[in-house]
């Protein structure tokens, strides 16, 4: 269930600044991955204990080749917080 949900970790400045200073690991979701869902998807995937998810809808970017216009689809984000003293393998740099 948390492969449906769960589609692949986001490693940008600001998540790795997010994920040093609070705790926060941002995921791209499904688009219909409720909040419950995708921390039960979290906790179960990863081991650990999930204390808040906040959600956003990325609008898609238009997109263009030539005099061709179309747009990227639209994606959902969310953005998980840990209890203390938790984290990620996915995410640690070795």
């Amino acid at each position: 269930m948390s492969v449906e949900i769960l589609k692949r970790p986001l490693i940008t400045e600001k998540a790795v600044a997010a994920r040093e200073a609070t705790n926060r690991y941002h995921f791209e979701v499904a688009l219909k991955a409720s909040k419950p869902a995708i921390k039960s998807a979290v906790e179960g995937h990863f081991k650990v204990k999930v204390i808040d998810v906040h959600t956003m809808i990325v609008r898609g970017k238009e997109r263009r080749i030539g005099r061709h216009r179309g747009f990227y689809p639209n994606w959902k984000k969310a953005i998980v917080t840990l209890s203390e003293g938790q984290k990620i393998g996915v995410f640690e740099a070795k």
